[in-house]
């Protein structure tokens, strides 16, 4: 299997990178982010969690990765799906159980985006609900909000961590045809919108700007011209990182800056699926980043950026029950010899699309 790589930008003694799927020995002043990707949760996953007494148990989904999750400082993923309660559904209007929402926050995330094409499958009291459930769980979250006043106080999201200041910005391109109704919010990719809130996230004068956009074109392994142009436009504009989803595949992966310059930007154009019950060729795995953050001098720098590949193995290949959530490395062990086939090609095709680069 092909492992996940670090790519270290910035050179300093005091902080020691092990691999690209260990986990880091860094220094007090040295702040980990990891980035997930579609967090999706389909009907035969309800199915395969509910147990004989009409509970649900997500618990063993994430078994494999958390350690990876819970060693970062911050960890974030993409919500596509809402908590609107019973009953629950998958696609096409996604509704999961709360201990869904429960298994996600004990696996280690620390902050959800919830600004997605499926974030009102259940119309207004979806919202609500989602967003009750999260604040309920203490769990930190961008994209949308029940009234304006939710809004002004709550985005952009701010995120302190080890004495970093991180500001998250979440936006969607849409809502599959679902206009949201008054008082309720969803934050839409509108220029002169995200204008505005990049300016005010840098009165907030964080550390770290970083926004998340739900974008670009289903199925497809390169981001659109028009992804390219407004990640480039939002950086011009004050944005340090970019992180996408909604494809469910993954996409390349670049940093923009010149090679002398102290500052580099990151961009992940699409990681993909997290846990689905996709399987369609490209559609059953993502990539998952970690960036690390050091202030140098007073200013904060990338100092690095790690990704490795995650895959889903679904109860028709394993014969288990739950769908299991498995990082790059595992062991050989733990996987039959039809898994071990779907895993390869997933690993095999998400390295040439990271290859192959945006081009």
């Amino acid at each position: 299997m092909c492992i996940g790589k670090i790519y270290t930008l910035l050179l300093l003694p005091t902080v020691l990178l092990l691999s690209a799927t260990t986990v880091y020995a860094v220094s007090a002043d040295t702040l980990t982010i990891y980035f997930a990707g579609d967090l999706m949760q389909h009907e035969a996953q309800i199915k395969s969690a509910k147990r004989s007494d009409g509970s649900f148990d997500y618990s063993k989904c994430f078994s494999y990765v958390k350690q990876y999750i819970r060693a970062a400082d911050i960890a974030v993923g993409n919500l596509e799906v809402t908590l609107g309660g019973t009953p629950y559904r998958g696609y096409p209007a996604f509704s999961a159980p709360d201990e869904y929402l429960y298994a996600i926050r004990d696996a280690g995330f620390d902050v959800l985006m919830t600004a997605n094409n499926h974030c009102l499958d259940r119309g207004s009291n979806g919202l609500v609900r989602t967003i009750g459930m999260l604040d309920s769980l203490r769990l930190k979250h961008a994209g949308t909000y029940i009234d304006k006043d939710d809004r002004i106080n709550n985005y952009p999201l701010l995120v302190e961590s080890k004495g970093f200041k991180v500001v998250f910005l979440n936006a969607t391109y849409g809502t599959n045809g679902i206009s949201v109704t008054h008082p309720r919010i969803v934050n839409y990719i509108d220029r002169k919108q995200l204008e505005n809130d990049i300016m005010k996230a840098r009165l907030m004068k964080p550390d770290i700007i970083i926004a998340f956009m739900h974008w670009g074109n289903e199925y497809q392994t390169k981001p659109s011209k028009n992804e390219i142009e407004l990640a480039r436009w939002m950086i011009n504009m004050g944005v340090d990182h970019v992180i996408g989803s909604h494809p469910h595949v993954i996409q390349p992966v670049e940093i923009i800056g010149d090679t002398l310059a102290p500052q580099k930007h990151f961009i992940a154009y699409s990681l993909g699926n997290y846990i689905s019950n996709m399987s369609a060729r490209h559609t059953d795995g993502g990539l998952a980043v970690k960036l690390v953050f050091k202030k140098v001098d007073g200013i904060t720098r990338l100092l690095s950026y790690d990704y490795s590949f995650v895959w889903t193995s679904r109860p028709a290949l394993s014969g288990k029950q739950d769908f299991i959530l498995y990082p790059e490395q595992i062991g050989g062990e733990y996987l039959n010899d039809a898994e071990k086939l779907r895993m390869k090609r997933y690993l095999n095709d998400a390295e040439t699309v990271l290859s192959n680069g945006i081009n």
